[in-house]
Protein backbone atom coordinates (compact mmCIF):
# COMPACT_ATOMS: atom_id res chain seq x y z
CA UNK A 1 0.00 0.00 0.00
CA UNK A 2 1.30 3.79 -1.02
CA UNK A 3 2.01 6.06 1.48
CA UNK A 4 -0.59 8.84 1.19
CA UNK A 5 0.89 11.86 0.42
CA UNK A 6 0.09 14.74 1.98
CA UNK A 7 -1.09 18.31 0.88
CA UNK A 8 1.60 20.58 0.88
CA UNK A 9 1.77 23.51 3.15
CA UNK A 10 2.34 27.20 1.88
CA UNK A 11 4.42 28.55 5.05
CA UNK A 12 2.36 32.44 4.12
CA UNK A 13 -0.87 30.55 4.90
CA UNK A 14 0.42 29.07 8.14
CA UNK A 15 -1.56 30.85 10.93
CA UNK A 16 -4.44 30.88 8.74
CA UNK A 17 -3.99 27.35 8.97
CA UNK A 18 -3.73 27.14 12.29
CA UNK A 19 -7.08 29.30 13.02
CA UNK A 20 -9.00 26.85 11.35
CA UNK A 21 -8.02 23.98 13.00
CA UNK A 22 -8.73 25.93 16.56
CA UNK A 23 -11.68 26.73 15.34
CA UNK A 24 -12.82 23.47 14.05
CA UNK A 25 -12.02 21.28 17.10
CA UNK A 26 -14.44 22.02 19.97
CA UNK A 27 -12.95 19.59 22.91
CA UNK A 28 -9.27 19.81 22.55
CA UNK A 29 -6.94 17.69 24.76
CA UNK A 30 -5.16 19.90 27.51
CA UNK A 31 -2.04 18.12 28.90
CA UNK A 32 -0.56 18.37 32.48
CA UNK A 33 1.53 16.80 34.76
CA UNK A 34 0.81 14.84 38.38
CA UNK A 35 4.03 14.86 39.78
CA UNK A 36 5.48 12.68 37.48
CA UNK A 37 2.85 11.19 35.20
CA UNK A 38 1.20 13.15 31.95
CA UNK A 39 -2.53 13.56 32.44
CA UNK A 40 -4.72 14.36 29.44
CA UNK A 41 -8.23 15.18 28.92
CA UNK A 42 -10.37 16.51 26.58
CA UNK A 43 -11.53 20.02 27.45
CA UNK A 44 -13.95 22.85 25.82
CA UNK A 45 -12.51 26.18 25.36
CA UNK A 46 -14.54 29.17 26.64
CA UNK A 47 -12.18 32.13 24.41
CA UNK A 48 -9.77 31.99 21.84
CA UNK A 49 -7.70 35.23 21.37
CA UNK A 50 -5.07 34.29 18.08
CA UNK A 51 -3.42 31.60 19.86
CA UNK A 52 -4.11 32.39 23.65
CA UNK A 53 -7.12 29.66 24.67
CA UNK A 54 -9.21 30.47 28.15
CA UNK A 55 -10.49 26.85 29.97
CA UNK A 56 -13.10 27.07 32.48
CA UNK A 57 -12.28 24.69 35.23
CA UNK A 58 -13.50 23.84 38.76
CA UNK A 59 -11.52 24.48 41.70
CA UNK A 60 -11.84 20.64 42.88
CA UNK A 61 -10.91 18.84 40.08
CA UNK A 62 -7.52 17.07 39.61
CA UNK A 63 -5.86 19.56 36.95
CA UNK A 64 -6.72 22.97 39.27
CA UNK A 65 -4.24 20.77 41.75
CA UNK A 66 -1.92 19.86 38.82
CA UNK A 67 -1.83 23.10 36.94
CA UNK A 68 -1.12 24.98 40.47
CA UNK A 69 2.02 22.74 40.80
CA UNK A 70 3.13 22.89 37.21
CA UNK A 71 1.75 25.63 35.15
CA UNK A 72 3.44 24.32 32.17
CA UNK A 73 0.40 22.72 29.78
CA UNK A 74 -0.02 21.87 26.30
CA UNK A 75 -3.07 21.61 24.29
CA UNK A 76 -3.74 19.93 21.30
CA UNK A 77 -6.24 19.86 18.41
CA UNK A 78 -7.27 18.14 15.52
CA UNK A 79 -9.38 19.09 12.12
CA UNK A 80 -11.85 16.71 10.65
CA UNK A 81 -9.06 16.31 8.30
CA UNK A 82 -6.56 15.36 11.00
CA UNK A 83 -4.45 18.24 10.64
CA UNK A 84 -3.38 19.11 14.51
CA UNK A 85 -2.35 21.68 16.32
CA UNK A 86 -0.09 21.98 19.21
CA UNK A 87 0.06 24.71 20.97
CA UNK A 88 2.74 24.74 24.20
CA UNK A 89 2.42 27.08 27.23
CA UNK A 90 1.58 28.18 30.46
CA UNK A 91 -1.82 28.57 32.33
CA UNK A 92 -2.33 31.20 34.31
CA UNK A 93 -5.53 32.10 36.47
CA UNK A 94 -7.49 35.18 34.96
CA UNK A 95 -8.41 37.55 37.63
CA UNK A 96 -9.48 40.15 35.48
CA UNK A 97 -13.24 40.75 36.77
CA UNK A 98 -13.98 42.52 33.30
CA UNK A 99 -12.57 39.66 31.63
CA UNK A 100 -14.48 37.31 33.63
CA UNK A 101 -17.59 39.03 32.66
CA UNK A 102 -17.20 38.88 29.07
CA UNK A 103 -16.24 35.25 29.11
CA UNK A 104 -19.26 34.55 31.30
CA UNK A 105 -21.50 36.66 28.99
CA UNK A 106 -20.60 34.37 26.00
CA UNK A 107 -20.95 31.19 27.48
CA UNK A 108 -24.42 30.16 28.47
CA UNK A 109 -23.62 26.87 30.03
CA UNK A 110 -21.66 28.09 32.08
CA UNK A 111 -24.05 30.65 33.29
CA UNK A 112 -26.68 27.50 33.61
CA UNK A 113 -23.98 25.15 34.88
CA UNK A 114 -22.52 27.43 37.50
CA UNK A 115 -25.17 29.74 38.32
CA UNK A 116 -22.79 32.91 38.99
CA UNK A 117 -19.37 34.35 38.28
CA UNK A 118 -18.83 34.55 41.96
CA UNK A 119 -19.32 31.00 42.25
CA UNK A 120 -16.08 30.08 44.12
CA UNK A 121 -15.46 26.65 42.44
CA UNK A 122 -15.07 28.52 38.96
CA UNK A 123 -11.40 28.92 37.74
CA UNK A 124 -10.70 30.45 34.76
CA UNK A 125 -7.15 30.10 33.01
CA UNK A 126 -5.26 31.63 29.96
CA UNK A 127 -2.90 29.62 27.99
CA UNK A 128 -0.57 31.83 27.15
CA UNK A 129 1.64 29.92 24.33
CA UNK A 130 5.45 29.89 24.06
CA UNK A 131 5.28 27.51 20.62
CA UNK A 132 2.50 26.33 18.77
CA UNK A 133 3.09 23.79 16.04
CA UNK A 134 0.86 22.69 12.95
CA UNK A 135 1.22 19.66 11.16
CA UNK A 136 -1.02 17.95 7.98
CA UNK A 137 -2.32 14.65 8.31
CA UNK A 138 0.31 12.08 7.27
CA UNK A 139 3.19 14.45 6.97
CA UNK A 140 4.76 13.58 9.82
CA UNK A 141 6.59 17.37 10.54
CA UNK A 142 5.46 19.74 12.01
CA UNK A 143 5.70 23.60 10.53
CA UNK A 144 6.26 25.91 13.12
CA UNK A 145 4.04 28.68 13.62
CA UNK A 146 5.04 32.51 14.34
CA UNK A 147 3.82 33.97 17.81
CA UNK A 148 4.27 37.48 16.74
CA UNK A 149 0.75 37.28 14.13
Amino acid sequence: MARPVPEPVDPNRLVELVRAVLASDRFPTLATTDGNQPRVRPVSPVRTEGFTVYVANLRGYAKTREIAANPRVELCYLDPNHDQVRLTGSAEVVRDRGLLERIWGENPLLRRYLGSLDNPELVVYRIVPSRVRFMREWALEYHEVPLDR
